[in-house]
C-alpha cells in the first residue's frame, strides 16, 4: 500500500514579522519533487459538523466574523487572523481528516498531513498559540465518530499540546502523549495532570537540551508501554520540528537524525499495535530548513527508507540528564520495569 500526503500551505494566512508564516514551508517544494514513493491527495475543508466535535459552534461563527474584518491579533501568543484564515484553517483540518480517513479505511498504508495553521494549542472555546482549529483533535474525533474504538495522539512538538489534552481529558477512547520543553509556552503539561487518566494521558515535560538520546529513551520507556496499555487502533502524530536544537523559539536538542529515529520508532509502534495505521500532522517548526529536513525524515520513516537527506546536524552540546524524570513518569503511570 502507498503513503499519502496532503499539503495545505495557506498562503493568505500571513502576518508581518510573525514566525508562523507561509515561508516556514518554503523548503518543501524540492522535497515534493523528489518524492517517488508517496502520493499527494487534495484537501477538502472540514465541515461545521466535524469542527463542532471539538470546538463550540459559536467559536466558528466568531472566527468567521473576525476574519471578515481582518487582519487582527486575537490572542496574546500572538495568534493572528487574516481575511482568509478561517477558510485556511478549515482546509488544514480537512487535510488531516482526508489523510486519517484514507488510512482508517485501508486506502493508504500511512500518511503525512503537512498543513498550516497548526492546531494543537487550540482549545474547544478559543484560539491560541498560533492555532485556530485543533486539526489533529478534529481528525481524531472524526474517526472515533465513524467507528474506531480507540485512537492515540503522540505529540513531539516542543510546546505542550494543551488543546489536544483538553479534548481527550475525559474521553476514554482518546489517548494522548506529549513531549515538550518544560517552562515555555503555554506553561501546561506536568506529569501528574489528569490523575483519573493515568496511562492514557501522559505528559513528558523535558528540560532544555533534551536531544536524540533522551527522545529515544522516552520512545522506548514511555511511548511503548503507553501504547501497549491503551491499545489504540491508530496513531496520530503531532510532528513539531521546533524540537530541533536550532529552532529560533525553543531550546530542545533533536537533530534531523533524531527526527528520523523517533519517526521510525513511532512507525514501528503502529505496525506492532495498530496494523500499521499512522498519520503524521505538521505542527510547529520555525526554521524552514528544519521543517524541510524533518519532513523528509518523516517521509523516509513512513516509506521504510533510509535517511535520504544526508543532513549532518548533530546537537552541538551535551544533552541534559533525564534519568529521574523518566523514572518519575513511569512510576506515576504504573509502567512496569
Amino acid at each position: 500500500m502507498k503513503t499519502l500526503y496532503t499539503f495545505v500551505p495557506s498562503l493568505g494566512h500571513e502576518f508581518p514579522d510573525h514566525p508562523e508564516k507561509p515561508g516556514r514551508l518554503d523548503g518543501l517544494n524540492p522535497l515534493f519533487m523528489q518524492l517517488s514513493n508517496a502520493e499527494r491527495i487534495e484537501a477538502s475543508p472540514a465541515t461545521a459538523e466535524q469542527v463542532a466535535r471539538v470546538h463550540h459552534p459559536q467559536l466558528l461563527k466568531v472566527i468567521e466574523e473576525v476574519c471578515r474584518q481582518g487582519p487582527a491579533v486575537v490572542d496574546h501568543a500572538p495568534t493572528y487572523v487574516t481575511q482568509t484564515s478561517c477558510q485556511d484553517a478549515l482546509f488544514a483540518a480537512g487535510g488531516v481528516i482526508s489523510c486519517t480517513r484514507a488510512v482508517q479505511h485501508g486506502d493508504a498504508k500511512n500518511a503525512f498531513a503537512i498543513v498550516r495553521p497548526p492546531g494543537h494549542h487550540a482549545e474547544p472555546n478559543h484560539v491560541m498559540g498560533f492555532c485556530i482549529f485543533n486539526n489533529i483533535a478534529i481528525a481524531a474525533c472524526d474517526i472515533l465518530a465513524s467507528g474506531l474504538e480507540r485512537v492515540m495522539v503522540i505529540d513531539f512538538d516542543a510546546h505542550h499540546g494543551n488543546g489536544t489534552q483538553t479534548v481527550c481529558m475525559n474521553n476514554d477512547r482518546f489517548g494522548f502523549i506529549s513531549t515538550h520543553q518544560w517552562g515555555i509556552y503555554p506553561g501546561t503539561g506536568w506529569i501528574n495532570d489528569a490523575p483519573h487518566a493515568r496511562g492514557r494521558l501522559v505528559n513528558v515535560p523535558l528540560e532544555a537540551f533534551a536531544g536524540d538520546e533522551v527522545f529515544a529513551r522516552v520512545a522506548d520507556e514511555i511511548f511503548q508501554p503507553a501504547v501497549e496499555k491503551f491499545r489504540p487502533q491508530m496513531l496520530l502524530i503531532s510532528a513539531g520540528f521546533d524540537s530541533h536544537w536550532s529552532d529560533p523559539l525553543t531550546s530542545l536538542g533533536l537533530s534531523t537524525q533524531g527526527f528520523f529515529n523517533i519517526s521510525k520508532k513511532l512507525v514501528h509502534l503502529a505496525e506492532e499495535h495498530c496494523n500499521g495505521k499512522i498519520v503524521f500532522v505538521l505542527e510547529g517548526g520555525y526554521d524552514p530548513n528544519n521543517v524541510a529536513s524533518g519532513s523528509a525524515a518523516v517521509f523516509d520513516a513512513l516509506t521504510n527508507s533510509t535517511l535520504s537527506q544526508g543532513v549532518n546536524d548533530p546537537f552541538p552540546r551535551r544533552e541534559s540528564d533525564h534519568e529521574a524524570r523518566i523514572a518519575d513518569i513511569r512510576k506515576w503511570h504504573g509502567f512496569k520495569s
